[in-house]
């Protein structure tokens, strides 16, 4: 029988920020995955953000390809990326949208869809990444 993958539970209202991030690290050289409790996102957010993450990646690859990943930020098709290059596969099994930086001066790199077929993805997102900084 296989063996069943325990995902760490990593507590962020620890005022030990060192043993957190050890953690961190550790349960992703183990397994490459961790779940994250008290971590101060709203549950209202991130049902927006997986809402607005559903509609924008149901999107047909020629919209998405519109904002192909540049100065890394944006989207990245499917087997774009191969994140275990000791593997000879043909990249990785998933779809990705990067954001960075909001500040002024620099939010300028971030890709966003047109407003006309997600109205909500922008400020959701913007929201999101505000609330997990």
């Amino acid at each position: 029988m296989a063996e069943t993958l325990k995902l760490a539970i990593i507590d962020l209202s620890s005022s030990d920020s060192i043993s957190t991030a050890k953690s961190i690290r550790q349960a992703c050289i183990e397994c490459g995955f961790f779940y994250l409790v008290n971590h101060g996102v709203e549950e209202e957010l991130l049902l927006r953000v997986f809402d607005e993450s559903q509609k924008f990646f149901s999107l047909p690859l020629e919209e998405k390809m519109k904002l192909a990943t540049k100065h890394h930020r944006g989207y990245t098709p499917m087997y774009a990326e191969n994140l275990d290059y000791s593997s000879s596969s043909r990249g990785d099994s998933k779809e990705s949208f990067y954001i960075g930086s909001l500040e002024a001066g620099r939010s300028y790199l971030n890709r966003w869809p047109s407003e006309e077929i997600l109205p909500s993805w922008r400020p959701t997102m913007e929201s999101y990444h505000k609330k997990l900084l």
